[in-house]
């Protein structure tokens, strides 16, 4: 297996850092805000929202379901399954975009959202980070788990912030967990003077590689994004 993001760090902390730096993003908006546009090719703030929603749902699932072992999955390899899929991509995006729609009232999902990430944190926090359970069709530990929810968490935080030009950003801690996870995928650290914020939005295809970045990855440039 892969080394992991989270050996000097205790995922349950990343979780809380990232949901709460999430929540600090979510909780004062409202309806107008909730049509504005996100990095998600199709996706407005509240999609987006409701996506997040999903994702905390399984993570709740996710840590109150033992599995038997070994993994088959760490904190890096799990991304590998999350490779670009235009088919893929685009029903998810119909589909949560329909579902998002069934809420006349933005702040019903809002609250609903705060609420189920906030039962994530505490069910995380609870749950010994060596126990192993299953999501996604694969086994690995909670704390890898853990590790794998900052990192979606943060990523979309920068989706959902790019028309919030006064939002909070997202927690350090997450941040440092994305790079740890994009290092790990390539193998290698990417030069120094990528920011945490660029790093995670280049390799995960959301802004395209400057011509000096595609010189300084050499033919590791061909490997991004790293995963969408």
């Amino acid at each position: 297996m892969t080394t992991t993001p989270q050996e000097h760090v205790r995922p349950a902390h990343v979780v809380r850092d990232a949901y709460g730096a999430l929540a600090a993003v979510v909780g004062p908006l409202g309806d107008e805000e909730s049509w504005l546009p996100t990095d998600c090719t199709g996706w407005a703030v509240r999609d987006l929202v409701f996506h997040l929603l999903g994702d905390a749902q399984r993570a709740l699932v996710a840590l109150h379901t033992p599995a038997a072992g070994p993994p088959d999955r760490d904190a890096v390899t799990y991304w590998r399954d999350w490779t670009p899929d235009p088919v893929g991509a685009a029903h998810g995006r119909r589909s949560d975009r329909v579902a998002a729609s069934m809420f006349p009232d933005f702040r019903q999902l809002r609250e609903l959202y705060l609420e189920t990430a906030a039962a994530t944190v505490a069910a995380a926090t609870a749950t010994e980070p060596g126990r192993l359970v299953r999501t996604q069709g694969h086994v690995l530990t909670a704390g890898d788990l853990m590790m794998t929810l900052g990192v979606e968490a943060t990523v979309h935080h920068l989706d959902l912030t790019v028309a919030l030009p006064t939002a909070p950003g997202p927690a350090p801690a997450g941040l440092t967990a994305v790079r740890a996870t994009l290092d790990g995928l390539l193998g290698r650290p990417v030069p120094p003077a990528w920011s945490d914020e660029h790093y995670a939005r280049a390799a995960t295809g959301r802004v395209p590689l400057t011509d000096s970045e595609r010189d300084a990855l050499g033919a590791d440039a061909e490997r991004m994004p790293l995963f969408s």
